[in-house]
């Protein structure tokens, strides 16, 4: 298995309504790169209340950053205050925060986030419900600096894009290109290969 070798630890905080992809990426992408995964959903079916589930997410985020690890988190995006309190604590810990922000339509999300209640053990949402989260959503502002992500794209081109700007500063640093030209080698930076 991959693992991402950067120079600094990133979190890499995934953004967006339901049903747009969110976790379908972040479950890929820390497999693929044997990166610890942190999702308030999953712990949410466990617990007795919203209340417990956050204070247990929010331990196990304490403790995963602590890992200096490159990280994915789940569950700390749908406002901006919730992102301003997470940046703090991750920046505190010297991580780098990327906001990875998954776009799809409404319509193909409502779908999704309501098919994958009926289909899964997580917190099943009904239709107010989900419209209720949607308004609620504070989109990332320019100066968050989300990298924004197709929910409808493969996750090959998805991961693509994410490497591209984690790349991107090592590549800086060493005076390399952030994407070799077509046709070439693929490069190694660290254990990340660029193609």
């Amino acid at each position: 298995m991959k693992s991402l070798s950067l120079s600094q630890p990133h979190a890499i905080v995934m953004v967006g309504v339901p049903g747009s992809g969110k976790s379908f990426f972040a479950e890929k992408f820390s497999e693929t790169f044997n990166a610890p995964y942190a999702s308030l959903e999953k712990i949410t079916p466990f617990a007795k209340s919203i209340t417990a589930a956050n204070t247990v997410f929010d331990q196990h985020v304490d403790q995963l950053l602590k890992t200096r690890q490159s990280v994915v988190i789940e569950g700390v995006a749908a406002s901006r205050t919730a992102r301003d309190t997470f940046a703090r604590k991750a920046k505190a810990a010297n991580y780098e925060v990327l906001y990875v922000w998954v776009q799809t339509d409404p319509a193909t999300a409502k779908s999704r986030a309501l098919r994958k209640a009926k289909d899964s053990d997580t917190h099943a949402l009904t239709s107010d419900q989900y419209d209720k989260a949607v308004r609620q959503f504070n989109a990332p502002t320019a100066l968050e600096k989300p990298l924004v992500i197709s929910g409808k794209h493969t996750y090959a081109t998805q991961a693509k894009i994410v490497l591209k700007r984690l790349s991107a500063p090592r590549a800086e640093i060493s005076g390399h290109t952030a994407a070799p030209v077509r046709g070439e080698e693929p490069r190694r930076r660290g254990n990340i290969v660029v193609r």
